[in-house]
């Protein structure tokens, strides 16, 4: 497994954080019941933070995250709080959360099936969802399927422990229903599941509760967060560089009526750094960009009707050998000549590749194409774009975002940024960058033509190409977050001012 590199936030999946306890238990001699009381401690802070008063229900499964709500209820009942608890196992219970239920004070458990438990969770404050823990997978059935339904049904709020019940902590997958949190107390480090639609939705704010688990664990994690640091490895000018030495980057696209995306993927590279942009456009439209990009070069390719055409490949090849990388794709259109166009160049060009909206749809169903390309290739859909390759429906890629993406970056052998508010950069050989994304400014037309840009600037400059795309992602949605903040609000803000934000996001 390839390590993450020093900008990554690792996270770990069930397996992982299984092998993880174990190793602290085992290993180095932290007594379970001992990991599970600081589990406890934290939720129980939670809970106080987010409703320092009100009547509180603990709603607990059969396992150790049951066992970490009795912990829970039986501290926030020593610090003299109103808690009820109740009971969704109608099986024996793991040994640790046995142990903690005879620690219990007060009145012992409801069952769920009690007409008292539904009527104390509908008047709770806070319920504390203590059902199913990280190594849950699947879909919950029978008292537990009950208890998620009852909660989501109360107006309280809740908190999560370790992880929303029903949602898949490794994947963020939803087989069923699920608890909506407006916390989640997740302990040790946060789960990929917890970052990934559609379990990210159903998070809330996420807290990592240290558990005294001591450093050194073994294992190694593939998936994590971008962290602010990749903006670190951005390159800088110097006083001898060059408009060439900055980064060259030949934009490709453009039709009838879409001319808005090589300009702004154009304008995108520039502010992400690049010295030198030259926008390969229909011969017919040519003048549109003209007018519209003084600092970039433009050339006009053979056209039909403002398609691109076969026959204009050859102006491109005479530029590419000045590139350092081809953003092809932008508002390219889906004329069958245009698509023919693509795929050839493609597959032709031997320089850093990124691939984008109809540059990728006319790729649907021969990904394998890109596999023969030497130089790096990234690849940069949304959810229904990376359907398409995939001939399937765009709600299985949103049910499924982690596994589709990985899929497809397997075919092509390239990275693959699914974009969404999870943006996930996914390697070939396995390595998964997750963005923070809460940048609601970016949920506007344009504002992808904008990230293609960006993450061709970085690639021309020479960046490792993982890294030119999580710093990309990064940028984007910092700028998008900029821009709102100059526009005063997310709604206001369009394509064009994540553009102009790009520059003063650019260093951390």
């Amino acid at each position: 497994m390839a390590e993450l590199p020093d900008w990554c936030e690792p996270l770990l999946d069930a397996p992982q954080m299984r092998a993880v306890d174990r190793w602290a238990i085992e290993q180095r001699g932290i007594p379970s019941l001992d990991l599970m009381e600081r589990a406890g401690q934290g939720v129980a802070r939670v809970v106080e933070e987010l409703a320092p008063d009100g009547p509180v229900v603990v709603v607990c499964g059969k396992g150790n995250n049951g066992g970490d709500g009795f912990v829970v209820a039986r501290l926030l009942r020593e610090a003299a709080r109103d808690v009820v608890v109740c009971l969704a196992a109608g099986e024996e219970l793991s040994p640790d959360a046995r142990a903690n239920l005879e620690r219990l004070p007060g009145a012992p458990p409801l069952e769920l099936s009690d007409g008292g438990a539904s009527k104390a969770i509908a008047h709770a404050r806070v319920v504390v969802d203590a059902l199913l823990g990280t190594g849950f997978a699947g879909v919950a059935h029978g008292a537990v399927a009950e208890a998620i339904e009852t909660i989501d049904a109360a107006p309280g709020l809740v908190v999560s422990v370790d992880v929303p019940s029903g949602v898949d902590a490794s994947t963020g997958v939803i087989a069923g229903s699920a608890i909506k949190a407006a916390k989640t107390a997740t302990f040790h480090v946060a789960k990929p599941g917890l970052w990934i639609y559609p379990g990210k939705g159903h998070a809330g704010e996420i807290d990592v509760i240290d558990i005294g688990i001591p450093r050194g664990a073994p294992g190694t994690s593939d998936i994590g967060l971008i962290r602010d640091e990749v903006l670190d490895t951005l390159p800088s000018r110097e006083a001898g560089s060059t408009k060439f030495s900055s980064g060259h980057v030949l934009v490709v696209g453009g039709s009838l009526g879409l001319m808005g995306a090589p300009a702004m993927a154009s304008l995108a590279a520039l502010r992400a750094g690049a010295g030198y942009v030259t926008a390969c456009v229909p011969a017919s439209l040519r003048q549109i960009l003209d007018v519209q990009l003084l600092e970039v070069m433009t050339l006009g390719l053979a056209d039909e009707g403002g398609a691109l055409m076969p026959e204009g490949l050859p102006i491109v090849r005479d530029s590419l050998a000045r590139a350092g990388c081809l953003a092809l794709g932008p508002g390219l259109g889906r004329h069958p000549q245009s698509v023919r166009f693509a795929r050839a160049l493609a597959q032709e060009a031997s320089l850093a590749l990124v691939l984008d909206a109809d540059g990728l749809n006319a790729h649907a169903g021969s990904l394998d194409r890109l596999t023969a390309r030497e130089a790096p290739t990234v690849l940069t859909p949304h959810a229904g774009e990376l359907a398409r390759l995939l001939d399937i429906d765009s709600e299985q890629v949103q049910i499924e975002r982690l596994a589709h993406a990985r899929k497809v970056a397997e075919q092509a052998g390239a990275i693959v940024v699914l974009k969404g508010d999870d943006t996930l950069v996914v390697e070939p050989a396995g390595r998964v960058a997750i963005s923070r994304g809460n940048s609601p400014a970016l949920a506007t037309a344009g504002t992808g033509d904008v990230l293609t840009g960006t993450i061709a600037a970085l690639l021309a400059q020479g960046m490792e190409p993982f890294a030119a795309a999580a710093a990309g992602v990064q940028l984007h949605a910092r700028a998008g977050r900029e821009a709102a903040r100059r526009q005063g609000s997310a709604e206001g803000a369009l394509a064009g001012d994540v553009i102009a934000a790009l520059p003063a996001v650019r260093r951390r």
